[in-house]
């Protein structure tokens, strides 16, 4: 007991420290050196060695995670409360628009944007100061006049700046490419500072509110693409009171359980959904062997996301099944190039290519699918190893007996030999055919088997998750992903087709998104059923300033990709960053035209899009009925929103599809229209009494939370739906 009490007292003084600045298990050596194309596969799960760890780090975990506000509804606001613009002068904006506009705000002239960002060479405008203590945000960057008048003045001293503490995440390394030397500044006395120089302190970025309004200084450029010195100074102007005006609530989220063992799930579901989360993509092999422990907790996980409108999904790795099958089946273990049993990294590759191996997994993988509430199932990198192709013998796969009988009865040899006599690029080249058409037949194979499941759980949905072989070309040949062999069985097959970019492109700036995206539109015509991944980890390569995507840049990646693609996932809810979760759903958000009178807000979105608006609303001249009394949830298309002074009961708190009508057909009664390719959820502040959908009465069932709302399921498709409440 004496060793345990100790343990427990140096697991407080570490953890506290540790917790708030731990990232995931980097997953990446050198790419040279057992390495991958995905975090996935090279993720070790962790989990406390001992209980009294666990519950620490499970106290820990809720101590340092913001409480989120209950939904309530109050009295209608304005469109002119709702800041939405920005200006930057002189007429060069800099980097100022990519960071302002990634989470929502839009461009507008200087004498009536709600956010004015003053440069080096702009004077200010008359009656600045009444501006901001009438709500305006005033940013200025560097030494200047304007900078001056606001209190912040230079000093003599010099400092040389390369490594950066910010307020928001003060042990995460910020390190600048090139150093710059700059003056140390003074601040007015109510200024906060926010980041500074790590070693003398001096301040680089402070602010103070002032009436409405806020003044935020910064001491230089944030760089050319925004982020390359300050991460969080979208953050910063948060904390000084500026809230973006849109949001989505559309991402999808990477989960692993081990990282989550000792938690209140009810307390995360609600987390992640006011983070945007729409759907979890659950580990499942952990859950691949029937566990009565595991499956009260997995049960217990669903049920909590379902309550707050979240999906779950059940993320499958295969040619990996589990440790048990590995265990209990030698035989048919994958082997690599050196002809090992192929354990790489985590992952304990099956030979799948075997019919009896086949047949047992998929066996294994319905029981999975039968035995939870799933709303889908995501098959993910369903292919071969490694980064390095053929150049790492001692991690390519497949060299199983069956995968090497087949080739060499349709070429002649056996692929062996390509390690050992046979070193021709023509022959290298004949396997490297025929292992991406094998990856292409496994694909096939398990989107069948998986729609055989779909006949006794309708609603499920199906994702196949495929690295980029488009932008990075080489992923054909390292590991036989071909998405242009793949993407054509969504002629036939109903699922979503999740792009990951490898790691090999993960130092490269926000814009690879769209660019990715123009390389996959012209190999399908169902390009609504795409989707796009972006892997928040440690990099290997350097990069600047932090070694993980936080703040800005993220925000940025976030909002180019969503731009881009239908729907956007995030690997893993685990890495991102406790300050970058109140902006994401904001950077998600996509916007192309906003325009505000102080009567009226008109606003057009491709997407279903939530609307920073306190209290009631009428949107095209109708009572709304979609709001939780801070956010009002539009369907897309162009709408104009106005206040509504009159009583609107119930509401539609949230929904988890897309929607597509909805209006008030009675005190008690809300009618809706949507569509989703998996369940929908909608989350009411009133009790429901009966359901209808599509004019036909439906059972009624209905899940709550400890804040008196409800959630009710809806199936998938398209439908009409009434709901009636108390």
């Amino acid at each position: 007991m004496n060793y345990i009490c100790q343990q427990t007292h140096t697991a407080i003084r570490g953890l506290a420290s540790k917790f708030r600045d731990s990232h995931v298990r980097r997953p990446l050596t050198s790419p040279n050196r057992n390495f991958v194309a995905c975090p996935r596969i090279a993720l070790r799960c962790l989990s406390p060695n001992c209980p009294q760890l666990a519950f620490i780090l499970a106290f820990l975990v809720a101590l340092t995670t913001p409480t989120l506000p209950a939904a309530t509804v109050t009295p209608a606001s304005t469109p002119s409360s709702v800041a939405t613009t920005f200006a930057v002068l002189p007429a060069d904006p800099g980097p100022w628009q990519q960071i302002l506009s990634s989470v929502g705000f839009q461009p507008q002239s200087a004498d009536s944007a709600d956010i004015l960002v003053l440069r080096p060479g702009a004077t200010a405008p008359a009656h600045i100061t009444e501006r901001v203590e009438q709500g305006a945000f005033l940013v200025l960057e560097g030494q200047t006049t304007p900078a001056e008048s606001f209190g912040f003045r230079a000093a003599r001293d010099i400092v040389s700046v390369v490594n950066v503490e910010d307020v928001h995440r003060p042990k995460l390394p910020i390190i600048w490419q090139k150093a710059v030397e700059l003056h140390k500044f003074e601040i007015p006395k109510s200024a906060q500072i926010f980041a500074k120089e790590r070693w003398t302190s001096g301040p680089l970025i402070a602010g103070y509110t002032s009436g409405r309004g806020a003044v935020l200084w910064i001491a230089a450029s944030p760089g050319d693409r925004g982020y390359e010195r300050f991460p969080y100074v979208l953050q910063a102007l948060t904390d000084l009171g500026l809230r973006a005006p849109f949001r989505s609530a559309r991402l999808w989220a990477f989960f692993d359980s081990a990282y989550r063992a000792r938690v209140d799930l009810d307390y995360f579901a609600a987390r992640w959904r006011a983070s945007g989360i729409a759907a979890l993509q659950v580990a499942s092999w952990h859950y691949y062997d029937p566990d009565p422990e595991r499956d009260r907790y997995m049960k217990s996980l669903i049920e909590a996301c379902h309550r707050h409108g979240i999906l779950v999904y059940a993320w499958i790795e295969l040619p990996h099944v589990s440790g048990k099958f590995w265990a209990e089946h030698p035989a048919w273990r994958e082997k690599t190039a050196l002809l090992q049993d192929a354990q790489l990294d985590w992952r304990k590759l099956m030979n799948l290519t075997n019919r009896d191996c086949f047949r047992a997994a998929s066996a294994g993988i319905k029981d999975l699918i039968n035995r939870f509430d799933w709303d889908g199932v995501n098959l993910a990198e369903l292919y071969f190893e490694s980064l390095e192709g053929a150049g790492n013998p001692a991690r390519f796969t497949p060299m199983n007996d069956d995968v090497r009988r087949e080739f060499k009865t349709a070429q002649g040899f056996d692929p062996i030999e390509l390690f050992h006599t046979r070193k021709d690029a023509e022959s290298l080249r004949l396997f490297l055919d025929f292992r991406a058409s094998l990856a292409r037949r496994m694909q096939d194979e398990w989107i069948a088997e998986v729609e055989k499941v779909r006949s006794a759980h309708p609603d499920l949905d199906l994702v196949l998750t495929h690295v980029d072989d488009r932008f990075d070309t080489g992923m054909k040949d390292a590991i036989g992903a071909d998405a242009g062999r793949v993407l054509p069985l969504l002629d036939s097959h109903d699922f979503t087709f999740l792009i990951e970019d490898p790691a090999t492109v993960w130092n490269l700036g926000p814009q690879r998104y769209p660019e990715i995206a123009k390389r996959y539109q012209p190999l399908t015509a169902h390009a609504n059923k795409l989707a796009i991944d972006i892997n928040i980890v440690d990099r290997y390569q350097d990069v600047y300033p932090t070694k993980q995507q936080t703040g800005t840049e993220l925000f940025e990646l976030v909002h180019l990709a969503s731009s881009a693609f239908p729907r956007v996932a995030l690997y893993f809810e685990n890495s991102i960053l406790a300050p970058d979760l109140p902006l994401l759903p904001a950077a998600g958000a996509i916007v192309p035209h906003a325009e505000r009178t102080t009567s009226k807000l008109t606003i057009d979105s491709p997407n279903v899009l939530g609307v920073s608006w306190k209290g009631e609303a009428k949107v095209d001249g109708n009572s709304w009925p979609v709001t939780d009394g801070s956010t009002l949830w539009l369907t897309p298309g162009t709408h104009t929103v106005e206040p509504d002074n009159g009583a609107g009961a119930p509401h539609i708190l949230d929904f988890n599809g897309d929607l597509q009508s909805a209006d008030r057909s009675g005190k008690s009664t809300i009618d809706l229209s949507y569509e989703s390719p998996s369940r929908a959820f909608a989350l009411l502040d009133h009790k429901p009494t009966k359901i209808e959908i599509d004019a036909a009465a439906s059972p009624l069932t209905f899940l709550t939370t400890d804040k008196g709302t409800y959630s009710i399921s809806l199936p998938r498709g398209q439908h009409l739906v009434t709901i009636q409440t108390e």
